[in-house]
């Protein structure tokens, strides 16, 4: 059953909207665009933009099946679980040329839409969205290369913290927007995608056996990997948007909000973050450390969704919503699953919510692309004239 999410006045907003942005990354600029520019080229210009947006998500969603299948557990590239088979190296190479894929679609998509003259709002919500969902999708993959020993990667617990700190940083990039009204690309995108493919590749030609190293002081390369994710995330991206924000209030160029507006999108967060890691330290199953794959999709799932609708608010310069309805069942399966002390029963509601969330999700962009589409007129994935 279709919904109607987007109010009359988020429609009015997304008819006023103009595209800004900025983007400063010396990778984006030398190597990144120039090649975009180049590739762009051979696709044909009967191509939507979104066409090519979406396929680049389905080449993400093949990645994360492709570990969900093969290493479910997140083990195989563990050796104190020898009973766990190791991935073969195609496994590797195959996500590396899969990831390579959807970068490249992502990164011409824009491109397209201006080469063809079909650029609307619709184009930058439905990228920044599926964007939104990618960001848990490609770590939960990655986590396969270097599994979920503290011998030589991070457990369990230190990844739903690591991805955490992933969504976070996604979303802070949105507030920005939403508070100065221009979108400042983080360098650390393109480097992070980029290594990501270079790891891949890396992987499936030495195997996953070449990340177990241990050098002085302990230091593995989970380590390594904590500090370089969270060091740039406190000492690069928080400092950039926390100035960039303050010189829109300084000069007048942003919305200029009430500090209890400016920071209204992060209170859905702040809600979901104490749910979910109260859930995860009072699991009766423990179940970060028994099956934590569908913890970590619930985590992505919902934040997706949370950042989906702030993307809504800040393009259509509406008001952001204060709270997300999916943390009422997220909360009543943290909550049971806490009172009864059943593993078993909370194991159950866990798979349920995700299917839940992920269908809710899905209801979610389809209803809201539908909207958007009848409101301008256009076709998602084809440039040809609306003819009702």
């Amino acid at each position: 059953m279709e919904k109607h999410y987007l109010t009359t006045e988020q429609l009015i907003g997304f008819e006023n909207y103009k595209y800004s942005c900025k983007d400063t990354s010396p990778l984006s600029k030398y190597v990144m665009h120039p090649y975009w520019n180049r590739v762009v080229e051979f696709c044909p210009k009967w191509v939507a933009p979104n066409l090519l947006t979406f396929v680049g998500f389905l080449f993400a969603i093949a990645i994360f099946l492709l570990f969900t299948i093969v290493d479910y557990y997140v083990l195989a590239s563990d050796d104190d679980h020898p009973e766990v088979s190791p991935l073969p190296k195609w496994t590797f190479t195959l996500a590396a040329i899969l990831m390579f894929v959807s970068y490249t679609l992502d990164g011409i998509d824009g491109k397209q839409a201006r080469r063809t003259g079909s650029s609307t709002p619709l184009g930058e919500l439905f990228d920044h969205g599926i964007d939104s969902y990618t960001a848990s999708l490609i770590p939960i993959a990655v986590y396969s290369v270097f599994g979920r020993s503290a011998k030589f990667s991070i457990n369990s617990h230190h990844f739903y913290f690591l991805l955490w700190n992933v969504l976070l940083n996604f979303h802070l990039c949105h507030w920005e927007k939403y508070n100065t009204g221009v979108l400042f690309l983080p360098w650390g995108y393109d480097i992070t995608m980029c290594t990501t493919v270079v790891t891949f590749f890396i992987t499936g030609i030495w195997g996953y056996e070449m990340w177990q190293f241990v050098l002085p002081g302990n230091t593995t390369i989970g380590t390594i990997i904590e500090v370089l994710i969270y060091g740039t995330a406190l000492f690069s991206n928080l400092p950039t948007v926390l100035w960039n924000v303050y010189l829109s209030y300084k000069d007048g160029t942003g919305y200029n909000r009430s500090l209890s507006e400016a920071v209204r999108p992060f209170a859905p967060v702040i809600m979901f973050f104490i749910i979910c890691t109260g859930w995860v330290f009072y699991s009766p199953g423990k179940i970060l450390d028994t099956d934590p794959r569908p913890i970590y999709f619930i985590t992505g799932t919902v934040f997706s969704n949370i950042c989906c609708r702030l993307i809504v608010s800040q393009m259509s310069s509406s008001r952001s919503e204060v709270f997300n309805r999916l943390l009422i069942p997220t909360a009543l399966v943290a909550l049971l699953s806490v009172i009864t002390r059943s593993a078993r029963l909370e194991l159950g509601l866990t798979y349920t919510l995700c299917v839940f969330v992920a269908l809710a999700h899905i209801h979610y962009g389809c209803c809201v692309v539908r909207q958007m589409c009848r409101h301008f007129r256009i076709y998602c994935f084809s440039l040809k004239p609306h003819t009702d």
